[in-house]
């Protein structure tokens, strides 16, 4: 699986961006898929995931109630919506997919980035105040 994300920008705080993950390979719909993201200095983030089917999702305190997290298996891509940004959100964002039946969708298991198994190049998101 080859995974390109795509989407960020800079934008001011309280705008909204959407991300996207486009995936190659025709398993893509089987992966639960997950959003990191790692400002300068920091170490990776655990932001958001999504199971296979869509059905399960979990996120981060520091996102819920602002990102929501879809996929589309149709067209391999998973995508973030960011509303509300704030300064702290400024990141360089990665997808990431972790092959089926393993998570489980359990949320400390989803939080490790070294549990997935492919990693998108990652797309830079500014939020100036």
């Amino acid at each position: 699986v080859q995974l390109q994300a795509s989407g960020g920008g800079l934008v001011q705080a309280g705008d909204s961006l959407r991300l996207s993950c486009a995936a190659s390979g025709r398993t893509f719909s089987t992966y639960d898929m997950g959003w990191f993201r790692q400002a300068p200095g920091k170490e990776r983030e655990f932001v958001v995931a999504i199971s296979w089917s869509g059905s399960n999702k979990y996120y981060a305190d520091s996102v819920k109630d602002r990102f929501t997290i879809s996929r589309d298996n149709a067209k391999n891509t998973v995508y973030l919506q960011m509303n509300s940004l704030k300064p702290e959100d400024t990141a360089v964002y990665y997808c990431a997919a972790a092959r089926p039946y393993r998570s489980n969708m359990v949320g400390s298991w989803l939080e490790r980035p070294t549990n997935y198994d492919y990693w998108g190049q990652g797309t830079l998101v500014t939020v100036s105040s």
